[in-house]
């Protein structure tokens, strides 16, 4: 009997076993990768051999990230929009800009976490590089409002900045807008947060539990991942509305690229990220996980199985890189003042 028993056993642990791989296996065919656990596989996905991370430059880009005087009015850094504290987002439907302006397409301020892993950057994905992409809301008049010249001006008038710079690329340095935004972009392609998801993926079955696997199940049964696949679980541009009309499509007036399609937005750190689409007008995961099942895929997601999926979401939730708030090198005669006009 004691035979017996350790065979049937052995049958129910390699049958379990079985499964765990095999919703492995099946996350791996829906193009779902995770982000390596070996900091060195890691390092060559998010380092750009172009300007190579460096401790001297993510310091130097933190410090830019954080500081408000290259916003024209001096009030609004990265990090007013992109929060490091709540998820590299607002919380609020759209983002309030300078002069306290909201943005004209009411669009709502997408996670600074893992966009290294985006193919392309903004809602409608004009952009792909990270570091390019970091110019954009410096420039808006609907964002901070600064000139090129003027974010120069303020920086080289700071002789810690320009000795950082020094530091980071040279005594040769050239200190140009783009290289500004560059180390800032240096320093968000080192804001990754790797998540239990992640663990499970890269072969730890105890990852998950029982109901975070069954909503896993369900997130590949229903199709989620046509649009939310690869690492960054999105970030590449989609048809929008494919099944059906969004209810508040007319909040704003973005309407994607010149061809409509509209960037999807990652799922990572997603519980986090509310509220949710592009004008910010689902504040509900639940409801905005009903609502792409309508809009996208043309399925009606039950109360039941919602709930199911809300509770895989949760484990997208990554361990966050630790942030130290940075003291800031102060002003000089020479820096040119804040303006609010």
């Amino acid at each position: 009997m004691n035979g017996v028993k350790i065979f049937l056993s052995l049958i129910v642990s390699v049958s379990i076993l079985s499964a765990v791989e095999s919703l492995q296996q099946r996350a791996f065919k829906q193009r779902l990768e995770p982000i390596p656990s070996d900091a060195k596989t890691l390092f060559s996905y998010i380092n750009d051999a172009n300007d190579p991370i460096s401790d001297e430059k993510v310091e130097l880009g933190k410090k830019l990230y954080f500081d408000p005087r290259i916003s024209k009015s001096g009030l609004i850094s990265c990090n007013t929009c992109h929060n490091l504290g709540m998820g590299g987002v607002d919380g609020v439907e759209t983002s309030i800009g300078h002069k306290w302006t909201m943005n004209p397409n009411h669009l709502n301020a997408p996670t600074v976490y893992n966009s290294v892993f985006n193919r392309v950057q903004l809602w409608d994905g004009r952009i792909s590089h990270l570091e390019i992409q970091a110019q954009a809301p410096i420039q808006s008049e609907a964002e901070m409002a600064a000139s090129n010249e003027l974010v120069v001006e303020r920086i080289t008038s700071i002789p810690e900045y320009v000795a950082e710079f020094k530091k980071a690329y040279g005594n040769d340095i050239n200190i140009t807008f783009e290289k500004i935004a560059g180390v800032i972009g240096v320093f968000e392609r080192t804001l990754v947060t790797p998540s239990a998801y992640d663990d499970f993926l890269n072969g730890n079955e105890k990852a998950l539990n029982k109901i975070q696997k069954e909503g896993f199940e369900l997130f590949l049964e229903k199709g989620c991942t046509k649009c939310h696949y690869g690492i960054a679980l999105g970030g590449t541009v989609q048809p929008f509305q494919v099944a059906a009309k969004y209810k508040f499509i007319e909040i704003g007036n973005f309407k994607g690229n010149e061809n409509g399609m509209v960037k999807t937005p990652t799922l990572r750190n997603v519980a986090e990220t509310y509220p949710y689409f592009h004008n910010g007008q689902v504040w509900s995961l639940k409801q905005a996980i009903v609502d792409m099942g309508s809009i996208q895929l043309g399925i009606k997601i039950s109360n039941k199985e919602a709930d199911s999926m809300v509770e895989f979401m949760q484990v997208l939730t990554g361990r966050k890189p630790a942030i130290i708030y940075p003291m800031l090198p102060r002003s000089t005669d020479k820096t040119p003042k804040p303006d609010m006009n």
